[in-house]
C-alpha cells in the first residue's frame, strides 16, 4: 500500500475539494491518505504556505499541485515508481 501526504490547512477551500477528488478517485486499498496540517509546522509552511493543495508520495517525494482533476491524479499516480519489497 502506497502512502501518500495532503498539504493542507484548516478552512482552506481548495483542499476540501481536492480531499474530495482523493476520495472519489482513489482505490483505499491501494492507497492511504493522510491530511498534513501544515500550520503545525513553520518548515512546511514555508515548503507549502502558497502551494497548498500538494499531495505527496513519501516513499519517492515526487509531487503533486494544485490545480488537479481526476485525470491529473491518475497520471500521478501511474507516474509513482512500483514498491520495492523489504
Amino acid at each position: 500500500m502506497k502512502q501518500l501526504f495532503l498539504m493542507s490547512t484548516s478552512g482552506c477551500h481548495l483542499c476540501e475539494v481536492a480531499a474530495g477528488i482523493l476520495i472519489s478517485s482513489m482505490d483505499p486499498a491501494l492507497y492511504l491518505v493522510d491530511e498534513v496540517d501544515i500550520a503545525d509546522d513553520d518548515a512546511l509552511v514555508e515548503r507549502y504556505g502558497v502551494r497548498i493543495p500538494v499531495l505527496v508520495d513519501e516513499a519517492s517525494g515526487a509531487e503533486l499541485g494544485w490545480p488537479f482533476d481526476q485525470e491529473r491524479l491518475l497520471a500521478f499516480l501511474s507516474s509513482l515508481p512500483e514498491e520495492q519489497d523489504a
